[in-house]
């Protein structure tokens, strides 16, 4: 039994950390039939110096709490994951003002709403994080090739995951590492459907390297570019790209699989390189041997 979108109230938040509105903001979101104060208790295990806020989602179902309503585990109904996810920005812009940056944590439903939010407005967020869980693929939010362009993804999963259709992570993992445009750091741990600590560790990393590139340099605004003008091309517009894309590892350093250029072609881009002023060639420290 769930409650109607007109019985939405003020949002219930657990907070934990920094004070105030200058620090940077983590929100944690649930998974399904749980609450707030579940998930809040991952932030002492995350940076200090951030303030992390735990919303409780808006749909009272059974004991706990949930984002939307399902037509099936991990498929949202499309009206109600708008009606949720409106509610949820109208708290967001109040609590975090345009300039406060603002990450997304969400686990198992979480996930799933963290990733609508993340789909449909990009430019809002500083980062994502989609763990155990599925993107809300066919339920009004857009998946284009490139709708997540520049925006960082931290996703987890679970090898034995038995709560979500196995289908829906491994078309959210290729979606992220092939279409989105994200760059992405991503985990697959051997466990299950379970938030373990090495990869809430992970988590906590790539969320301080996050705020830390953050205050160091400027940022692109995430998502689709509206237009694109390429000048050293006759009509000013690049060809779309046709075909699948080709195969990468998802490890750091990342390797391209298939698709490779022939070897002449990449040597002869080296040589080009060469002869660039002020450009030395030398061995790679953080690609693969012999880079």
């Amino acid at each position: 039994m769930t409650t109607p979108a007109a019985d939405f109230v003020t949002p219930v938040v657990a907070t934990y950390g920094e004070p105030g509105q200058d620090a940077p903001l983590v929100v944690l979101l649930h998974g399904r039939g749980s609450n707030e104060r579940d998930i809040i208790s991952m932030a002492s295990h995350l940076p200090a110096g951030v303030a992390y806020a735990a919303v409780r989602a808006p749909i009272a179902e059974g004991g706990g709490y949930a984002w939307f309503a399902n037509r099936g585990i991990g498929r949202p109904v499309a009206d109600s994951l708008a009606e949720t996810m409106a509610w949820f920005r109208a708290w967001l812009d109040d609590v975090a003002p345009p300039g406060r940056p603002v990450i997304l944590a969400g686990f198992s439903g979480g996930a799933a709403f963290a990733g609508g939010l993340a789909l449909s407005h990009p430019s809002r967020f500083s980062g994502a994080a989609i763990l155990f869980g599925t993107l809300p693929f066919d339920a009004g939010v857009p998946t284009e090739t490139g709708q997540l362009t520049t925006l960082p993804i931290f996703v987890a999963h679970g090898e034995q995951d038995q709560v979500i259709p196995a289908e829906l992570p491994d078309r959210t993992w290729r979606y992220l590492h092939e279409q989105s445009g994200a760059p992405v750091v991503a985990r697959r741990s051997p466990g299950g459907h379970d938030l373990t600590a090495p990869v809430v560790a992970d988590l906590g990393d790539w969320i301080a390297e996050r705020f830390t590139y953050l205050q160091r340099f400027p940022t692109p605004v995430p998502g689709r570019p509206a237009e694109v003008s390429w000048p050293t091309i006759p009509s000013g517009t690049l060809v779309e790209r046709g075909g699948k894309a080709p195969d990468v590892t998802w490890a750091i350093p990342q390797q391209q699989m298939s698709q490779n250029a022939p070897a002449r072609l990449q040597e002869g881009l080296l040589d080009l390189a060469r002869e660039v002023p002020d450009v030395t060639v030398g061995a790679s420290r953080i690609s693969v041997p012999g880079a």
